[in-house]
């Protein structure tokens, strides 16, 4: 969600490299907030005896801040304006706040495995396990995607629609937000209650 701030400062310094230096802060940001989640839970799958109660607790949590977000919908009036040197603590704090790598978390606690996986989320289970470092490669890859797709919004805004499409059709995208968390959250929370013998 950070690249309409790229636009802005683009469209402020009327440069494409002031958008690209507000990429790499967006960047910067986000893989700070999501090593900073990511690698406590790989600390945590030492201690393995408390997975269960780990899985039960993050599928709560979910559920909770999903539900927190459908009723507190509005966002404070500060962060919308940013100036660019603040961008990679603003993208820190919004990240965090935003649940960065909270989708990763599921894998990495292994509460997808309650059900039949596709090769596909095998290789990740696996991969998320292996080390420390697959953590930091994780949230590497993780970053890389992000910024690259919201790079190219954020290019492709700034160079051929401009600040009126910004200004006139923003849309808040929260409540969608909001509602794939309980979901989630549902969901592995059911599995693992399910599963509990």
């Amino acid at each position: 969600m950070g690249w309409p701030l790229a636009v802005s400062a683009g469209l402020m310094d009327k440069s494409p490299r002031a958008l690209f230096r507000a990429l790499w802060a967006l960047a910067a940001g986000h893989l700070l907030a999501t090593l900073l989640v990511l690698l406590p839970f790989a600390f945590l799958l030492v201690l393995a005896e408390w997975q269960r109660s780990i899985q039960l607790g993050a599928s709560l949590l979910v559920i909770g801040f999903g539900v927190y977000r459908l009723i507190e919908r509005r966002h404070p009036r500060t962060l919308a304006r940013i100036p660019p040197t603040q961008l990679a603590l603003w993208s820190f704090a919004v990240a965090i706040a935003h649940g960065a790598a909270l989708m990763l978390v599921p894998i990495y606690l292994g509460l997808c495995r309650a059900f039949e996986l596709d090769a596909g989320h095998q290789a990740a289970g696996a991969l998320m396990k292996a080390s420390l470092g697959m953590a930091v490669l994780v949230s590497l890859v993780h970053v890389a995607a992000m910024i690259s797709a919201g790079g190219s919004l954020a290019w492709l805004v700034y160079r051929y629609l401009g600040l009126r499409f910004v200004s006139r059709s923003w849309f808040n995208l929260d409540a969608i937000w909001a509602a794939s968390l309980i979901l989630v959250g549902v969901v592995a929370l059911a599995l693992n209650l399910a599963n509990w013998s």
